[in-house]
């Protein structure tokens, strides 16, 4: 039986949530066929955002990371707030594969002043 190719290989994306320390098992991830990680959780060990773009950034795209949700979130000025959100743009857009935003769900107790400055710093990049 005859079966096209293209139905073997759809123009569909592969997206997978799993939080935590993931960089062990990022190529398995890679070859597999995953396209998309969420979230990227920064402040997991062996998450360093820069080693884990450099290392797999040209194969797997990653989704969020745009700041630390239980840190610098919560606890962070809202000019920290800003220069994490800008050093991350810089850092995981480059060369593309990169979707902003938090690493973990924003909590109804963070002050409307720090969401802004997530949303305008973002926009302005």
């Amino acid at each position: 039986m005859y079966v096209p190719r293209r139905w073997l290989e759809p123009d569909a994306k592969v997206f997978i949530h799993c939080d935590g320390a993931m960089e062990q098992i990022l190529p398995d991830f890679i070859e597999i066929g995953i396209d998309v990680l969420n979230p990227l959780q920064t402040s997991a060990k062996g998450m360093d955002p820069g080693k884990i773009k450099r290392e797999y950034g040209k194969d797997i795209c990653f989704w969020g990371g745009g700041v630390e949700t239980q840190t610098t979130l919560p606890f962070g000025t809202v000019d920290e707030i800003k220069a994490e959100v800008q050093e991350r743009i810089d850092l995981l857009g480059r060369d593309g594969g990169y979707v902003f935003a938090t690493i973990h769900n924003i909590q109804a107790d963070i002050a409307l002043e720090k969401v802004l400055a997530i949303f305008e710093t973002a926009k302005g990049s």
